[in-house]
């Protein structure tokens, strides 16, 4: 399917879904899940933590609170902070997982991270690689709308990057 790739404060995006980037526990501490904790307020992290944990890869759905959201999908792609790093695999399940349960949700919309890089130790190329071939591969029902975001001028151009080369070109 066809993204784009855009710049900016994942907690100041509108979209039908927000994804946040969790650890295994769902607890939402810092990086996206902080961002997305500070725009949404406490409520989000009890009604997530609430869910957890999950395996690696799997994700659960909030609501959204305060974002410009209806759902938050927290995809996660590493294990509980301090507990290992993301891998391949739990990146691209967590990405999979997180575009189907948007298409559940029914939802034409949704923005998501990185996930797995930065706090989570797996490194921005090979994951927005990873990343973008998930998003590339799939097959929407009701998604039309997909961004990937990074947050810095330096994040984004590696993210762009590498989402030229999985769509080959």
């Amino acid at each position: 399917m066809e993204f784009e790739v855009i710049q900016g404060d994942i907690a100041a995006q509108q979209a039908d879904a927000l994804v946040n980037a969790a650890g295994t526990s769902l607890e939402m501490g810092s990086g996206v899940a902080g961002a997305l904790r500070r725009g949404a307020g406490d409520d989000i992290n009890r009604e997530a933590v609430s869910q957890g944990p999950i395996d690696l890869g799997r994700v659960a759905v909030t609501d959204a609170y305060d974002l410009d959201a209806e759902h938050v999908i927290h995809a996660a792609a590493m294990p509980h902070y301090g507990d290992g790093e993301a891998t391949p695999e739990s990146i691209r399940d967590a990405t999979r997982n997180a575009l189907e349960r948007a298409d559940e949700l029914g939802c034409e919309s949704l923005v998501l991270p990185a996930l797995g890089c930065g706090v989570a130790g797996f490194a921005l190329r090979d994951g927005a690689t990873i990343i973008a071939e998930a998003i590339a591969d799939y097959t929407p029902e009701s998604l039309a709308d997909v961004r990937l975001i990074g947050y810095s001028d330096d994040e984004v151009a590696v993210i762009r990057e590498a989402a030229s080369e999985a769509r080959g070109g």
